[in-house]
């Protein structure tokens, strides 16, 4: 599954007011803590991979994300899985991974049309907006999709981030 995702610094109370009055369905607050690990045999940073725990609401996911398949959105495979967090990284750390980093966010979810769009709060770095589509195929024409619906809300392709929260974090507060 190729995830197609654009995001976007936004001001979530104007984006909001759109999103009610354009008819996008509320599905509720989520509450995030993402723990990022590294390989020891290779640099995520480097490969621009990721492979993070998830837990949200007493519920935890393992997901790897591959490299990004384009240069304007943050499209790439992704697998996740659910697991028992603790475990798993146990399990992670005993095979010589190790963290890399933790991202704490507060996530606001809409669906709209075949769209989900999350307005995250990110600890320590802010207000974002991101847009994805799932798909198996066809990354130009879904992000094209995203980048017509972003203007409804004066957001550009110019706009766009694909530095993930994680090195906006790692920036802010570097490793020792």
């Amino acid at each position: 599954m190729l995830e197609i995702e654009v995001k976007t610094r936004a001001d979530h109370q104007q984006v909001k007011e759109q999103l009610s009055a354009m008819g996008a369905v509320f599905v509720g607050v989520q509450h995030h803590c993402d723990t990022y690990f590294n390989s020891p045999d290779r640099d995520f940073a480097k490969t621009d991979e990721a492979l993070r725990i998830r837990s949200v609401d007493g519920r935890s996911v393992m997901t790897y994300k591959g490299k990004k398949l384009d240069t304007l959105s943050k499209t790439r495979e992704e697998f996740e899985t659910e697991v028992d967090g603790g475990t798993t990284r146990s399990i992670l750390l005993a095979l010589g991974f190790y963290e890399s980093g933790v991202v704490k966010k507060t996530r606001d979810v809409y669906k709209y049309k075949y769209m989900t769009i999350c307005l995250d709060k990110v600890n320590g770095l802010g207000e974002f907006m991101e847009v994805e589509i799932g798909a198996e195929s066809d990354i130009e024409t879904h992000r094209k999709k995203i980048f017509s619906f972003l203007e409804k809300f004066g957001i550009g392709e110019e706009d766009s981030i694909r530095t993930s929260y994680l090195e906006m974090v790692l920036e802010k507060t570097p490793l020792k």
